[in-house]
């Protein structure tokens, strides 16, 4: 108030200060353009000074957005611990100076995709206190040579000068999908992106010329063993970390981290999720809870309920429910075709069918969903022929009542022929221990045609027995759409037929 007062006396006093001397007979455009002059100077001043103490204020109040603790990455804790562990050289400097130990130059991130190595390095960036830079691999990718070394050269310029702006010791580089520019050189021709390479490399061999501000290259990748080797040996890249997928205790993590901010139902049991979700990575789990709470949306319910789940995890698994009408007979032959395949389920392996269903879903227009079985991660010659032999039920189910086969057998067999190429690859079968890169075209086809024929030739014989089966159950499929797991197995086993039960 008093500030204002000041001004306006001010203000007051100048205008008739210029009059009075106006009225004299003194010439008042000097003064005029003099003050003009000094207020424009205040202007600019006070104005400078309110900005710097807007950004001041910013740098000293607000937590830096993006920021990403190990907390709230899960199913990782294996990789987060190794992580942690190599970080601590960049934390710990002292220690790691009296120790007389080699700062680490580069961490590699390899596994599958949507794993979480992304988030990790945030995290990493996060925990060490550190300027975050990202890129991708295929950003220094051109046609122009030399765009891409410079590129390179950029973006550690840039996290130096970052570090050093925000007086931070250190700073983190994240490149995804390093594979696009360190692959293997094959010593050919000059190609721009080895130039690109080459710079990489140079970068990182002079990384900590100077020891303020240190940076630490942390690289995702997909396919580990198509790096060039220059670029993966100690040195460069000291620690390789592998990111998996998750097992059940992690996938219940990630469930409960991204149900943190969705209203779940008393009822909605994510621990039986986690099973049932068995092969999904973060993200998929992610896309998950999100679609479970999309269905409860959709249903008007004020909570998400434990089929929504379940259609959520259907709808990862192989995509949206569809409006493809299919006529009689294709019906017929679908429900027959997803008869066989549980069917063959139950007789491999009892207890495995949770629901036969005969609603298009993506692709699909019938599926079988099985209940969940403990992680596992070997698997015996055995146990993957009962799993070829189910993935052929549905085209031994086929040509039992047809007499031949369709297309609706195509999925089926891409399954087949890849379970065959892990047991060739495993020394699972008549040729021994082989390296699969040795076996030309045709000598795959030879064994791929000679298991899957005699596979299929057991299941069509264990099908015949069961005809009784497919057509007591026929009906209700056709009818209802979905058949329970518990239901159909009381018909496998001989009960009367009103002990089957529509889902």
């Amino acid at each position: 108030m008093l500030n204002k007062l000041w001004k306006e006396l001010s203000i007051g006093t100048g205008v008739g200060v210029i009059v009075f001397l106006a009225y004299i007979g003194v010439v008042t455009l000097p003064v005029l353009f003099a003050a003009a002059v000094l207020a424009l100077l205040v202007v600019a001043v006070r104005s400078r000074g309110n900005l710097a103490t807007a950004h001041g204020g910013r740098r000293s109040g607000l937590k830096p957005s993006g920021s990403l603790s190990f907390e709230e990455i899960g199913g990782q804790e294996r990789a987060k611990q190794e992580l942690i562990e190599a970080l601590d050289f960049l934390v710990n400097q002292e220690e790691i100076a009296r120790l007389g130990i080699r700062p680490l130059k580069g961490i590699l991130l390899t596994g599958p995709p949507g794993t979480g190595k992304t988030l990790l390095a945030k995290a990493a960036a996060a925990y060490t206190d550190s300027i975050y830079v990202a890129a991708s691999g295929s950003e220094f990718v051109e046609m122009y040579v030399g765009v891409g070394a410079g590129r390179i050269r950029d973006l550690f310029k840039e996290a130096r000068q970052k570090a050093q702006k925000s007086g931070k010791s250190s700073a983190v580089i994240f490149i995804d999908e390093i594979d696009v520019i360190g692959g293997k050189r094959d010593g050919g021709q000059h190609r721009e992106y080895d130039q690109t390479l080459n710079q990489l490399l140079t970068e990182m061999d002079g990384i900590y010329t100077n020891e303020s501000p240190r940076i630490l290259l942390i690289a995702a990748t997909n396919r580990k063993e198509m790096l060039d080797s220059a670029l993966v040996r100690p040195g460069r890249f000291d620690r390789h970390i592998q990111v998996d997928l998750p097992d059940k205790k992690g996938r219940l993590h990630i469930l409960s981290l991204h149900a943190r901010n969705k209203p779940l139902h008393e009822e909605a049991n994510l621990e039986r999720i986690a099973e049932e979700s068995f092969g999904f990575s973060g993200a998929q789990l992610e896309s998950v809870m999100n679609e479970a709470a999309i269905y409860a949306m959709r249903d008007k319910r004020e909570a998400i309920m434990q089929q929504h789940l379940s259609m959520a995890i259907d709808k990862v698994m192989m995509g949206e429910k569809t409006d493809r009408e299919a006529s009689r007979e294709e019906r017929e032959r679908i429900a027959l075709h997803e008869l066989g395949h549980a069917i063959a389920a139950e007789l491999v392996r009892p207890g495995s069918v949770s629901t036969v269903a005969l609603s298009p879903r993506g692709q699909a227009m019938g599926y079988v969903r099985h209940n969940p079985e403990k992680d596992q991660y070997l698997y015996t010659k055995d146990f993957l022929e009962a799993q070829i032999m189910i993935a052929l039920g549905g085209a031994a189910a086929e040509e039992i009542f047809y007499g031949g086969r369709s297309t609706g057998s195509r999925g089926d067999f891409d399954q087949a022929m890849g379970i065959v190429r892990t047991m060739v690859e495993s020394g699972l079968t008549e040729l021994g221990i082989i390296d699969g890169s040795m076996m030309t075209p045709d000598r795959w086809a030879s064994i791929s045609s000679t298991m899957l024929d005699q596979l299929m030739e057991r299941t069509k014989a264990m099908l015949l027995k069961q005809r009784n089966v497919f057509l007591g159950s026929l009906d209700i499929l056709l009818k209802e759409e979905t058949l329970s797991g518990e239901g159909f197995r009381k018909l496998l086993h001989g009960q009367p037929d009103n002990a089957l039960t529509p889902v």
